[in-house]
């Protein structure tokens, strides 16, 4: 039996979930990337406050891939081509364009120093209440 400290990230599964439901509605999945976090490649040029955001729908890009470690896809920037990687963990959100309905990530710990126990926060529930998405620039 696995521990929680021993489980893959639930990242890139819902990294795929959820662009498949934004295409699956003809919408437009864009993402946001930490730019700062350590082996992304994507063009300086558009980036603004240490992130960027990534038109990844199937006419903007090719080669498309969403591993458990890392996306990566060619798009053209200002005509060129240029291949872009982006480590799952350096993703802060998913959201289409048109509404943008999606979600935003906490950061995730890479790892958890020995004997040190991470308990779950306790989560209050309002009467009637439901949760809700906001995009922090």
């Amino acid at each position: 039996m696995k521990l929680n400290s021993d489980m893959t990230s639930s990242r890139p599964y819902l990294l795929r979930a959820l662009n498949e439901w934004i295409l699956d509605n003809d919408l437009t999945p864009h993402i946001v990337v930490d730019a700062l976090h350590q082996n992304v490649v994507v063009p300086t040029q558009y980036i603004e406050s240490n992130k960027i955001v990534l038109n990844i729908s199937p006419n903007a890009v090719s080669g498309f891939s969403i591993s458990n470690e890392y996306i990566s896809f060619s798009a053209r920037f200002s005509g060129k081509s240029m291949e872009i990687f982006v480590p799952v963990s350096a993703v802060l959100a998913l959201y289409a364009k048109e509404n943008g309905q999606g979600m935003v990530f906490n950061e995730e710990r890479s790892s958890v120093e020995p004997g040190v126990e991470i308990k779950s926060p306790e989560i209050k529930k309002e009467k009637n209440s439901r949760p809700r998405l906001t995009l922090v620039d």
